[in-house]
């Protein structure tokens, strides 16, 4: 059978991979080993691994590699005990390909360990842009240490081939987390009470804001801003809260202080689970945040999002997204335009841009029939002519 190790490190996405890891499970042909890392292992983001294990998955590998500083140090030195702890994990149990998602600096450290390895790894969700994060630099640092890609637009493929990627390595597969719409049984308001203790009389704002790591000097300022709009605006709020990025210690103590003061219309919760988060989406009034949910997501619930500042700038949007800065009133105003009427009327005929459901399919059969061969491994840079492209190079000679 041909094993294939599926990387998770926090909640975000092993929800993305659980069609891919069913679908894996079903087939009799591949072997599923699954390696837990980051936050998933974390006491402080709510020890997710035994979510995974009440699931009925058997997690094969865990690898520690977080510190408690969210500093640029911290997270840095986090990258360096990753590495190490994955290699130790391919010395003595390679997987035949290594499958990782995403941009997080934890997913890197998995992939610049399987280099040395010679582990074919397959990536997904590669090409898509995040300016104002350096997740957009790590994304893009996991494409060259690749070997597979499934992306969720033409879009997006066409700019991994114009990263140096041969096209034959590209599959448009679409977002696998719509997969998941078609098979999860979303909760009522009662039911999210009894799971999760959410008290939902009326629609809510459903907020998820992250740090923005090339501008985490702001964070103070950047949640105060958010804060404050809330407050003025007076709706019940649900806060999910942050991941592991430099900054995110401060939005968590400014988010509970909120809490606090609002006791009676705001609320905040660890993790969901996909089936909370898509079950809260289902229910809220609109979302507010600078989540990626929001731009891939969200438009299949039809949920209007108030995406603020930089952190999603770059990626494909549906119209049921307003892009607003980082002042109060910016804030509040997007947040009135998304609950209007008009909003409603701009989101008829919407269609999600991000895929058709049947992503895992696409990802599994490649997975299962490409050849294991030194054409794999051996990567060649493909080269995109251009009569232009001499003229944009910087050169003096």
């Amino acid at each position: 059978m041909r094993t294939i190790g599926v990387v998770t490190v926090g909640r975000s996405d092993f929800g993305i991979y659980r069609p891919i890891l069913e679908a894996i499970r079903e087939d009799a042909e591949l072997e599923l080993r699954l390696i837990v890392s980051g936050m998933h292992l974390s006491p402080h983001y709510g020890f997710t691994v035994e979510q995974i294990e009440t699931e009925g998955y058997k997690v094969d590998e865990r690898v520690e590699m977080l510190l408690s500083a969210d500093s640029p140090e911290g997270v840095a030195k986090s990258i360096g005990l990753g590495t190490m702890g994955f290699a130790q994990v391919y010395a003595h149990s390679r997987p035949d390909i290594l499958l990782v998602l995403g941009d997080r600096f934890e997913m890197h450290a998995a992939a610049l360990a399987a280099l040395p390895f010679n582990i074919p790894v397959a990536h997904i969700h590669g090409g898509e842009l995040t300016e104002g994060a350096m997740d957009e630099s790590l994304r893009h640092a996991i494409t060259k240490l690749s070997h597979l890609h499934f992306t969720s637009t033409k879009e997006y493929a066409q700019r991994v081939v114009q990263l140096g990627e041969e096209p034959w390595r590209v599959t448009v597969s679409g977002a696998p987390s719509l997969d998941n719409l078609n098979r999860t049984v979303l909760l009522d308001s009662t039911g999210l009470k009894e799971r999760f203790g959410l008290r939902i009389a009326a629609a809510p704002l459903l907020v998820t804001f992250h740090p923005v790591t090339l501008e985490y000097m702001q964070v103070n300022s950047q949640i105060n801003e958010l804060l404050r709009a809330l407050h003025e605006r007076g709706s019940s709020v649900i806060f999910t809260l942050p991941n592991a990025d430099t900054g995110n210690s401060v939005i968590r103590q400014k988010i509970a202080s909120f809490v606090e003061y609002h006791a009676n219309s705001a609320q905040a919760v660890e993790s969901l689970g996909m089936q909370g988060y898509f079950s809260l989406m289902k229910l809220s009034a609109a979302m507010v945040g600078n989540s990626s949910s929001g731009i891939i997501e969200a438009a299949s619930f039809g949920l209007p999002v108030v995406n603020i500042g930089s952190r999603q700038k770059g990626r494909t949007r549906s119209e049921n997204v307003i892009d607003v800065g980082y002042n109060h009133s910016e804030i509040l105003q997007g947040i009135q335009q998304a609950v209007s009427p008009a909003m409603h009327q701009r989101m008829q005929g919407m269609k999600n841009p991000y895929g058709d459901g049947h992503a895992a399919e696409r990802i599994i059969d490649r997975l299962r029939e490409v050849p294991l061969n030194k054409k794999l491994i051996v990567k060649r840079f493909y080269d995109i002519s251009s009569p232009d492209l001499a003229e944009t190079i910087n050169s003096e000679q």
